[in-house]
């Protein structure tokens, strides 16, 4: 069963796109579907949510972004992680890592 950007925890959208753009840049439609593709089309994020994230995060300092051009010649913004970006990704796995494992304590729990 796939998951919408409306399913996913607060902030889990912001550690998906960072993790996204920590293998490498991309133009924005690309990140949503590099997400679905990693996470083997559980997690789908649309437009309406990802392009407002985006913009956070570069607000941030987070992500950069610069003009470049498609295969087909069309303009695009192509994202890159930041070295600001690098540090708060590392934060956020920590976070990631602690707060599941203990949900998975409390799923596991007899």
């Amino acid at each position: 069963m796939p998951v919408s950007k409306a399913d996913l925890l607060q902030g889990t959208l912001d550690l998906l796109i960072l993790k996204t753009l920590a293998l490498g840049p991309l133009h924005g439609w690309a990140v949503s579907k590099r997400i679905q593709q990693m996470s083997k089309d559980i997690l789908t994020v649309n437009q309406g949510s990802l392009y407002p994230a985006l913009y956070r995060l570069e607000d941030r300092g987070w992500i950069a972004g610069a003009e470049g051009e498609s295969a087909e010649g069309r303009r695009i913004k192509l994202y890159k992680l930041t070295a600001a970006g690098r540090r708060q990704l590392a934060d956020e796995l920590d976070t990631w890592k602690s707060f599941s494992a203990g949900i998975n304590r409390v799923i596991k729990a007899v």
